[in-house]
């Protein structure tokens, strides 16, 4: 299976597309892809990530305090001088660099997930079945953040998750961030991740989508207790 079939399949046809890479689990390209879009993403919402944390830092009298004038100043200083060889930096490597190693790291714990039900599997198959589910997220979920955060001019209170329906809230509010983790197109790739963890572990599609959305679950929850403490930290 060529690359533009991986890809179409992945989208159209989740269940044949994962059972040939079980088989021939190639996952370098569709990485390289999956690299290349979150770079663009990450760089072209920038001005607008930046000019949201910094109206939202500029009014933080707490974190003031708590920094002092002279570092909260410099800290200040920074965000608004941001060069583009700087942003740049940001997007296209360390952005992708973090991204490659949430990627290895979640497909190591899928892998042990899915061994305690079978002894079925490999670590490159998982590895390979990861990358090209992250395309949901990463070319069509991204795709209409985009849209939106160009639209909007701003990131905040821009999702494609269930924290559309309260778009009121703050979104330092424990439910914001919670409504903020059933995001659509992540859903989406956990569900059709499963089908390839079915086949890789030879085990029910039912079996494997509990072991995908279980951990989204694990993965959400952490994620919420993070933002949680930052947010108290940042006052």
């Amino acid at each position: 299976m060529n690359l533009m079939s991986r890809i179409q399949g992945v989208f159209f046809s989740p269940q044949p597309t994962f059972k040939d890479l079980s088989e021939r689990p190639v996952w370098k390209d569709v990485l390289i892809i999956v690299f290349i879009l979150f770079g663009i993403f990450s760089y072209l919402i920038a001005p607008a990530a930046n000019k949201d944390g910094l109206s939202t830092m500029k009014d933080n009298v707490k974190l003031q305090e708590r920094m002092g004038k002279e570092r909260f100043d410099r800290m200040i200083a920074d965000m608004e001088n941001v060069t583009p060889g700087k942003q740049a930096f940001r997007s296209f490597l360390l952005g992708p660099v973090t991204l490659l190693i949430g990627i290895l790291f979640s497909s190591l714990i899928l892998l042990v997930f899915g061994r305690l039900v079978s002894t079925e599997g490999r670590y490159k198959q998982v590895l390979s079945a990861v990358v090209h589910a992250n395309l949901i997220d990463k070319l069509l979920g991204n795709g209409i953040r985009l849209i939106l955060i160009l639209m909007r001019k701003s990131v905040f209170q821009t999702s494609t998750s269930l924290a559309l329906l309260a778009p009121k809230l703050p979104i330092t509010s424990p439910t914001y961030i919670i409504l903020g983790q059933f995001d659509f197109f992540q859903i989406w790739m956990f569900g059709v991740l499963g089908y390839g963890l079915s086949v890789i572990f030879k085990i029910p599609v039912k079996k494997a989508l509990f072991i995908s959305y279980g951990f989204w679950l694990l993965k959400a929850v952490l994620y919420v207790a993070m933002q949680l403490f930052f947010t108290r930290m940042m006052g």
